[in-house]
């Protein structure tokens, strides 16, 4: 266990901005944020409030926007799916969204998960998606949007979190019971399970972070412990133990850095007591912090790159933090190329001590030792001055520029912003942008065409407020040209766009409108007088061939060199121009012309020439800046342009200046005359389109009695196939009767002959059925005879029976009388 070490902490707060919704204009309380992403880029993030409202936040261009509107809070974010304008929401209704920021349309609508989605982690690939909830988690095809698998726990042990490992083909599972377990993302086979620490307390893990090559993981929990895992060898390899005042850890992120290879040295952990400390994982040293106890932070995220934190605070405020700022050991500034040894205004070398204080930063005060290295090191978008900083003034860029031979892309426009002083008349620019488009570029898409329909309309606008500021800038023809490679460069901006153009053409176009319609003649006598003096053999070529400055030098002017310099020759010139005087744009065209000298010297013909004016050029841009310096050196006063060039004089604000440096009476000549023309065209086209109208309802009455006699043709052709038809069927219908008749005539012959048969049957049954009669009379009748013999025999056995007894009887009373006979005489005797 290696304790961390807070006693050599020298950490700046450099926060670059933050980030408030108030709710009509604070008579509600504050919106709060609660969830944060980066994309892959780690220029820009999204950002998700308790409403529902997700945002983008583009850290390079200060910009935001509102992207959607879900109405329910989002508990979880993701923003680097394979299709970048795509990006995952989780909901409070346990659902994730789908949406596109660009077209704000609703992708897809994925459930399943029966509690709130704390985390997604999408894969390396942007296929693959993984969302945890307390309960489960779940894998999601981002291709078709359809769950692939679901990981399902006991309900005693409930998932952490769930995520891939990056540059891996593994997924890490981390429960409550503080188990750790790898899959195949593919097979989901369980590849290793990270043994559980026996020694010490149980940390019951509750945060993770894992370093951009995959190869060690960060875990804390209920402790001021920090476990430090190689997922090579499955081992815990470190043990870090917080501050004291540590006493949970709710939420961590390594700190990328361009040169590790992916092994992040810097660990952020944010403690419960809203701190986040970023301490060195190997010596265990405490690097800086952000957040304090009074300003707590509740969340944070870190970007791919590590330039940026962004990190919710408790009051739902946003800051994004500049890490180069944050920290001096992780990423040092280079030192200055150049540097100005002057002496100390105070005398004193404690002044440029820094003192730390909580949450702000006293810097020392302001000397010439100052150089633009330290401007880029502590320089951040979301700040931008109109003023004109110590280190920004024209002398030291100039000796900068001079060394370096272009400003810094990252600064380029800040710097051109602050030569230029651009006064941001808002105001202004919203009454010239409210007129609407200028009817002289109507039919800007006519006349130059662009692909992008978003450039063309930025064009269009810059144009027309040019018109509504001056009548001069809806005539010249050439205007497009001038401003459209300024609208390309600040398309996202259309006020510094206009007051860039503005400020070129008050300036570096002085007296180029004095012979309007015709090229600025004395622009190009000073041009051609420079050439003259330095190289007279060119110009007598010039002359003999009958090349004037009008077809060598204005095409240049016109075009300011888009046409041909490429994208950086022109930005690495233009950082010449603007830091100097507004003559050194003549002087860039003598240059141009003389540093091309022998390719012109070889052309005779005039189509060569305006060929080789309007097309790229084998053209070294250092060796003509280098060559425009010296023309503007070596040029005599007599015929030096800015001796005719009045100096920079930057626009004034609230209101812009008066510009009516041009022949009034011929502009108003040509609006006059433009108006007539296009009133005459627009009664032209009214004719034209009432003759259109007419021929059209011309062509529509004859197509119409075309399509009517059509009609009737069909209509009669149909009533003929018809008759035919109905003959057709007449005719089957008679055969059919006819055939019909044969049948019941058959039918009938048939009904007599089975009639016929069964009238036999019927007979032939009741003879039968008399004949059985008969029999059966005849049976009765032999039956009863028989019956009625048996009877009468019956009858005289009873009759013998009985005379028998009578017989039997009359003895018997014989017998008994002459007993009784007997007994009476016998009496009698007596």
């Amino acid at each position: 266990v290696q304790n961390v070490d807070c006693g050599s902490i020298f950490a700046p707060k450099v926060c670059l901005g933050v980030l408030t919704r108030d709710a009509q204009n604070n008579l509600h309380p504050t919106v709060r944020f609660l969830q944060v992403a980066f994309d892959t880029t780690g220029e820009s993030f999204l950002a998700g409030d308790h409403h529902g409202n997700i945002y983008v936040i583009d850290i390079s261009r200060n910009r935001f926007k509102l992207v959607q509107k879900t109405g329910q809070a989002c508990t979880a974010l993701a923003f680097n799916l394979r299709r970048t304008t795509e990006y995952l929401v989780a909901l409070s209704d346990y659902s994730i969204k789908c949406f596109d920021q660009d077209t704000k349309q609703l992708v897809s609508w994925m459930r399943g998960h029966e509690g709130a989605v704390s985390s997604l982690s999408v894969h390396s690939s942007g296929r693959y998606a993984i969302s945890t909830s307390s309960d489960t988690a779940q894998l999601w095809d981002l291709d078709t949007f359809q769950r692939k698998r679901k990981l399902n726990v006991r309900q005693s042990v409930g998932v952490q979190k769930v995520f891939f490992l990056p540059l891996s083909n593994a997924i890490l599972s981390c429960f409550t019971d503080g188990s750790i377990f790898a899959w195949e993302s593919d097979t989901l086979f369980s590849k290793y399970q990270l043994p559980v620490p026996q020694d010490g307390p149980r940390i019951h893990y509750k945060a993770f972070a894992v370093t951009q090559d995959g190869k060690t993981l960060a875990a804390g929990g209920r402790s001021n412990l920090i476990h430090l895992w190689c997922l090579d060898s499955q081992q815990l390899f470190r043990v870090i133990q917080m501050p004291p005042k540590v006493r949970t850890v709710r939420h961590i992120n390594f700190l990328p850095d361009s040169f590790d290879g992916g092994s992040s040295q810097v660990l952020g952990v944010l403690s419960q007591d809203g701190v986040m400390r970023f301490i060195n994982i190997h010596t265990c040293k405490q690097l800086f912090d952000i957040g304090s106890c009074d300003d707590a932070i509740t969340s944070a995220a870190v970007c791919p790159k590590g330039r940026h934190i962004a990190a919710v605070m408790d009051n739902g405020s946003l800051r994004v933090y500049n890490v180069q700022s944050l920290t001096q050991e992780t990423n040092k500034p280079p030192q200055p190329l150049v540097k100005v040894v002057t002496t100390n205004k105070r005398g004193d070398s404690s002044c440029l001590k820094m003192k730390v204080h909580t949450g702000a930063v006293q810097r020392p005060a302001k000397t010439s030792e100052v150089l633009l290295t330290d401007c880029k090191c502590h320089f951040f978008p979301f700040v931008m001055q109109n003023d004109m900083p110590d280190a920004l003034n024209k002398k030291r860029l100039r000796t900068l520029l001079r060394t370096f031979g272009e400003y810094p892309e990252k600064y380029r426009m800040f710097i051109w912003r602050s030569l230029l002083q651009l006064p941001e008349n808002h105001a202004a620019f919203s009454s010239l942008t409210d007129k609407g488009v200028h009817s002289a570029y109507l039919c800007l898409h006519e006349r130059y065409p662009i692909k992008s329909h978003r450039l063309q309309r930025g064009l269009q606008r810059v144009l027309s407020a040019l018109a509504h500021w001056s009548s001069i800038f809806g005539e010249a023809e050439y205007l497009p040209l001038v401003a459209f490679p300024f609208v390309k460069l600040f398309q996202n901006n259309p006020l510094i766009c206009f007051e860039v153009v503005a400020t070129v053409i008050v300036n570096w176009c002085q007296h180029w409108f004095e012979y309007f319609p015709n090229p600025p003649l004395n622009i190009l006598s000073m041009a051609e007088n420079v050439l003259a003096h330095h190289d007279k053999e060119l110009l007598q070529h010039f002359v003999d061939c009958g090349v004037t400055s009008q077809l060598y030098a204005w095409p240049l002017l016109e075009t300011l060199f888009t046409e041909v310099l490429t994208r950086e020759e022109w930005l690495k010139l233009f950082d010449n121009i603007f830091t100097n005087h507004p003559s050194f744009l003549l002087m860039a065209v003598v240059a141009y012309v003389t540093c091309c000298r022998a390719p012109l010297l070889l052309c005779t013909h005039r189509q060569d020439f305006e060929y080789f004016f309007h097309h790229r050029n084998t053209l070294d841009i250092s060796a003509m800046l280098k060559e425009a310096y010296r023309l503007m050196e070596t040029t005599p006063a007599d015929l030096h342009p800015s001796s005719m060039l009045s100096d920079f004089e930057p626009l004034t604000r609230d209101q812009y200046p008066i510009f009516n440096k041009y022949p009034t009476f011929i502009v108003e000549y040509q609006s006059q005359e433009r108006e007539r023309i296009r009133q005459q065209e627009v009664e032209y086209l009214r004719e034209r389109q009432a003759l259109q109208d007419l021929r059209a309802e011309a062509v529509r009455q004859q197509a119409e009695d075309e399509a009517w006699y059509t009609q009737q043709e069909l209509l009669q052709e149909a009533e003929e196939q018809r008759r035919r038809i109905l003959q057709q069927e007449e005719n089957k219908l008679a055969e059919q009767r006819a055939r019909l008749g044969a049948m019941k005539r058959e039918l009938k012959v048939k009904e007599l002959t089975l009639l016929d048969a069964a009238r036999r049957r019927f007979l032939k049954h009741q003879q039968n059925q008399q004949k059985i009669e008969l029999n059966r009379l005849d049976d009765e009748i032999q039956r009863k005879v028989t019956l009625r013999a048996q009877e009468t025999a019956a009858a005289m056995q009873d009759m013998e029976v009985r005379q028998m007894e009578l017989d039997a009887q009359r003895r018997l009373f014989e017998q008994v009388s002459a007993c009784h006979s007997q007994s009476f005489s016998q009496q009698s005797v007596v």
